[in-house]
């Protein structure tokens, strides 16, 4: 669609072009800071790699079929329709598989992040800072500051997250 070269996405990505190909083949998931990484030359934001609908009017409430779902690697997000004009939030329900987690590079993105363990334990790495988290308990930090997300046990991890302003 953007007129890009495996090897031109890969130069631009810095996603090595055999792990591309291997992506186009179906035959691996890339992890969530792989795919941003990905986007980011073709100016696409994750939700709208997903979801390429348009809204043509102002929408306040969302059935559980208007939202949009992805996965990456072990971990599964849904979230409120990401092209909502104007929008200054991200809300989104993310489900870690067991040994699911975003990926060996840490993230990083501009604004702040905050979230609700609803169920499960999940380890969340902010800087040098890793603290295991379970049901009941939250995190918030400047998302800035290198971080990931895994769930290393063998039940699945939910939670509740917001980030401002969108990352994806």
């Amino acid at each position: 669609m953007k007129g890009l070269s495996q090897r031109s996405l890969a130069r631009l990505s810095g996603v090595n072009n055999g792990t591309i190909s291997l992506i186009e083949q179906n035959k691996v998931s890339p992890s969530v800071s792989s795919l941003k990484r990905l986007l980011k030359p073709c100016s696409m934001s994750l939700g709208e790699f997903f979801d390429d609908q348009t809204f043509e009017k102002e929408k306040f409430f969302f059935r559980a079929g208007e939202l949009t779902e992805f996965q990456s690697g072990d971990v599964v997000f849904r979230q409120i329709k990401p092209n909502i004009p104007g929008r200054k939030m991200q809300v989104m329900h993310e489900r870690y598989l067991p040994k699911g987690d975003t990926g060996e590079r840490m993230l990083t993105h501009a604004g702040e992040e905050a979230g609700f363990v609803l169920k499960g334990t999940v380890e969340v790495t902010v800087g040098n800072e890793t603290v295991s988290l379970s049901a009941g308990e939250a995190y918030y930090f400047d998302s800035s500051i290198p971080h990931r997300f895994r769930n290393q046990g063998d039940e699945e991890c939910e939670i509740v997250s917001v980030c401002t302003p969108p990352s994806f």
